[in-house]
């Protein structure tokens, strides 16, 4: 498997400021249903929001789950041994400007509306190595994950990132991992995930961060 660092890049600008001109009606609490409280899904309301303030949005897994989400690394499709599960960056904005004011005056009369004015802008990486080969052998070789409320935190930490994963041998590491594998098959999802991620020596996964001030 080679990979390659694609060129996109976070955006640094933390808040949608651009209010929504295409409603003119109070937003019902369904715009906010399903609110994500620790992770990149947009409600309803936040897609009009992104949309208004010209950014792009992705299906992520299916059209039920719509983020701000860009490629991080991709792969040369290997039939078998190590290969990109997934590799992403992704986004999550705050309010200011007119698009806080709009918000602010809607909230008067709809509560739930606070959830997205009281949201912190949130910007993560997501790095997962599967390995499968024509033995059967199957498994997860890293998963790593790593979201932050500050975008030059996150901005450097996939600067050093970028350079650790295009280093490795991940064929090499891949069956290193697997003579292992009576130390780590046994243990629990988030075990398992901090086994290899001391194994490569990579910092402690950071995720699930509850966004609200």
């Amino acid at each position: 498997m080679r990979l390659h660092v694609t060129n996109n890049k976070f955006n640094p600008n933390p808040c949608y400021s651009e209010r929504i001109t295409n409603i003119s009606t109070l937003p019902p609490v369904e715009s906010v249903a399903l609110f994500d409280q620790n992770g990149y899904d947009l409600t309803k309301l936040e897609q009009s929001y992104a949309m208004a303030n010209r950014h792009h949005l992705t299906i992520h897994r299916n059209k039920d789950h719509i983020t701000l989400r860009q490629d991080w690394f991709i792969d040369d499709n290997p039939d078998t041994g190590p290969h990109i599960n997934h590799a992403y960056m992704f986004e999550r904005k705050g309010f200011a400007g007119d698009a806080l004011k709009q918000l602010s005056e809607w909230a008067k009369n709809n509560s739930h509306l606070y959830k997205l004015i009281a949201m912190k802008p949130k910007w993560g990486l997501d790095f997962s190595i599967d390995y499968c080969d024509t033995n059967g052998n199957v498994f997860e070789v890293l998963h790593w994950e790593f979201d932050g409320f500050n975008y030059q935190e996150i901005a450097d930490k996939k600067v050093i990132m970028d350079e650790f994963l295009l280093a490795q041998d991940w064929a090499h590491a891949s069956q290193k991992i697997l003579e292992k594998k009576s130390e780590w098959h046994h243990l629990g999802f988030f075990e398992q995930s901090a086994w290899k991620t001391k194994y490569f020596g990579v910092d402690k996964e950071r995720f699930k961060m509850v966004l609200w001030k």
